[in-house]
């Protein structure tokens, strides 16, 4: 048995390949043993704790920490056969790699942990939508940063500078950027969104000729709702370079009305008209009754022109309040015998 134990296989003894196999197989069994010593007695020691913190290192440190356990395992058991220097150097560059992305790893795990533990329970509780769709969009760049930096940190570890290899993709990286131009104004506009907010879930706007209430914000493009009921994806470049108004925001809605009155309207009935149009203001709850503005505005071609501007409160229902005042208007100034003019032409013709 111990003569078959010395028989040469690939430079190395089967005894030296089991023993490197031990040392490997070993390495993940006690890894999983220590891990489920610790994870049963720190239980007892972080149950009395009022932070999640040490809860949440206990459950992100496992499998980077089996893996990191099973590595050590490798580098032992690799280290026990005889090998060829480019094979040498190719495991030991390769455990190097593979460290690093042990530690980026558990980096990455950590970090998402205390996102999902501390920032998602606060997001809920403000009831935001979109802090709720900026989450997940943070968390993937957070994690592409952390990966991207581990990457580099890895290749550098073994002596590839992909510094050097990022500077020479410049001239690509640039062409790349004009082409894609447009979306990242794109992406660009809806961090602005995010940001800044001019807007949210479930607000009115008016933008690029639209008019409608907003169902979604995304990373590239939102969606509105428009007052015929048709969505429209508009991209979020457009919330950069046009106005948006937020009609949600409006403390009141302002109402512009001009009544034209005939020419045969004499100074008591015009001024009986401007009173009525206050009275009809001061008798509507719907209405900001202290801000109504009723002046004589002009005289046009067909007639004598009020200017009458008033003001529907927040939160009433502006169609049906525009409809009350407006038969309002119609039945007092019937009532008053008062008439609307309408555009109207008089030739006269001279007989020879």
């Amino acid at each position: 048995m111990l003569h078959y134990l010395e028989k040469q296989f690939f430079l190395n003894s089967i005894l030296q390949w089991l023993i490197a196999l031990l040392c490997i197989v070993g390495g993940i069994f006690i890894a999983k043993l220590l891990y489920w010593l610790f994870k049963k007695t720190s239980k007892k020691l972080v149950k009395s704790s009022k932070t999640l913190l040490d809860d949440i290192l206990i459950d992100t440190l496992e499998k980077p920490a089996v893996l990191a356990l099973a590595l050590f395992g490798f580098y032992i058991g690799t280290n026990q056969l005889n090998m060829s220097a480019n094979l040498q150097l190719l495991l030991t560059n390769t455990n190097k790699v593979l460290i690093a992305v042990c530690i980026t790893w558990f980096v990455s795990r950590l970090v998402n942990a205390i996102l999902a533990e501390y920032m998602l329970p606060a997001i809920e509780a403000s009831q935001s939508t979109s802090k709720k769709q900026l989450l997940p969009i943070l968390t993937k760049l957070i994690t592409i940063a952390i990966w991207s930096i581990g990457i580099i940190i890895a290749f550098n570890s073994i002596g590839y500078n992909l510094a050097g290899l990022i500077a020479g993709l410049g001239i690509g990286g640039l062409a790349f950027a004009l082409a894609a131009k447009d979306y990242l104004q794109n992406i660009f506009g809806g961090v602005s969104v995010f940001t800044d907010k001019p807007f949210s879930i479930n607000d009115r706007i008016k933008v690029d000729g639209f008019d409608g209430v907003v169902e979604e914000i995304g990373i590239r493009s939102s969606r509105i709702r428009t007052l015929s009921g048709s969505l429209v994806t508009i991209p979020n470049s457009k919330f950069i370079s046009s106005s948006v108004e937020n009609v949600a925001l409006e403390p009141n809605r302002k109402i512009t009305l001009r009544l034209g009155l005939t020419y045969d309207t004499n100074i008591d009935k015009m001024q009986e008209a401007m009173s009525i149009l206050k009275s009809i203001v001061q008798n509507n709850q719907a209405l900001v009754t202290e801000t109504p503005i009723v002046f004589f505005e002009n005289f046009t071609d067909s007639s004598l022109c009020i200017l009458f501007i008033y003001y529907i409160r927040k939160g009433a229902d502006i169609p049906t309040a525009q409809s009350v005042i407006n038969l309002d208007i119609l039945k007092h100034f019937n009532q008053a015998g008062l008439e609307f003019a309408f555009p109207t032409q008089t030739i006269y013709t001279i007989k020879q």
